[in-house]
């Protein structure tokens, strides 16, 4: 174990601790993280080194309640920070930023059109998808991702692949809002099983676990169905969810890579997206993966045949 990144509580210890770095010009990389930080986090803070060299990597670990809708699990999120910089100090990361939500929210966490502070709306897409089902999520996801991107300063910001959306958006928020921030999507890291690594995997007992696997089944179905069209991809992935008893269905869809809606008809070879959410017992799960559509499956890259 490698000496433990140096936490910053505040805004004032960040500031200070990348001074010299700013001063000497080198390249600031920043990972955001709610917490509970397992290997798929660890490959985004691999990412981040490898793309700033010996400028520092900077792992922020804040709750963002923000993003969480009523009803939701804010409260029981899990919060496990000496763990996290465990992994941390395995992986050389050189600061943690940990504030308290009044040091991020000074004026009190917004609450609707009646709050006085300035937030993030995400426009047309942040409507769709997993937006159709937490209104004003991405809000909050904008809103926070933007104030560490300005008390940060990152030249580099890595976020993971399974949270598709939200990548989409903060790579939209960075280009309209002219951040100049190099926004990377790493690709989503999974277990041997095929189940994409997430913190809420942690609430999954046993066979809620086992009946998870059908989101990566119906994404992979999908994925050799879509060399005979676009129908029989979908068709394919609902056939696994079907089977699966405990899995309750949000959303399977089809979009382009920038999720968007698909051409009709859909012309041969077309790059897309598949993404599904769903709950096994009380957690939501999502997960996606690209597909080709029109393309036999030989001839999809290793990403498209879910290698990762």
């Amino acid at each position: 174990m490698t000496d433990r990144p140096v936490l910053a509580p505040t805004r004032g210890e960040l500031a200070a601790l990348l001074a010299d770095a700013r001063r000497a010009g080198r390249p600031v990389g920043l990972v955001p993280t709610m917490g509970a930080l397992h290997e798929g986090h660890a490959s985004l803070v691999r990412e981040a080194r490898a793309r700033v060299g010996d400028g520092p990597v900077v792992v922020s670990v804040f709750v963002n309640p923000l993003q969480f809708g009523e009803g939701e699990d804010l409260d029981r999120y899990p919060r496990t920070l000496d763990a996290d910089l465990d992994v941390c100090a395995r992986e050389g990361v050189d600061v943690v930023f940990a504030p308290s939500v009044e040091e991020v929210y000074p004026g009190g966490v917004p609450a609707g059109s009646t709050s006085g502070m300035v937030t993030v709306e995400p426009g047309p897409l942040g409507s769709v998808l997993e937006g159709r089902s937490r209104p004003g999520h991405f809000a909050g996801v904008l809103t926070v991702v933007a104030k560490l991107f300005g008390l940060v300063r990152p030249d580099v910001a890595v976020f993971g692949q399974k949270d598709y959306q939200q990548l989409a958006l903060i790579r939209r928020m960075a280009a309209d809002l002219c951040l100049g921030v190099d926004v990377v999507g790493a690709e989503t890291v999974r277990e041997a099983d095929g189940l994409a690594l997430s913190s809420r995997n942690r609430y999954l007992d046993d066979e809620q676990r086992t009946e998870a696997l059908a989101l990566s089944r119906a994404l992979h179905a999908a994925q050799e169905a879509a060399a005979y069209g676009l129908a029989p991809a979908l068709d394919a992935a609902r056939a696994e969810l079907r089977a699966a008893k405990a899995v309750d269905l949000d959303y399977l869809e089809v979009t382009t890579p920038g999720l968007d809606s698909l051409p009709d008809p859909v012309p041969p070879g077309t790059e897309a997206r598949v993404l599904v959410a769903a709950r096994v017992g009380t957690t939501r799960l999502i997960d996606n993966m690209p597909l080709r559509i029109g393309a036999a499956p030989h001839d999809q890259t290793p990403d498209q045949q879910g290698d990762h």
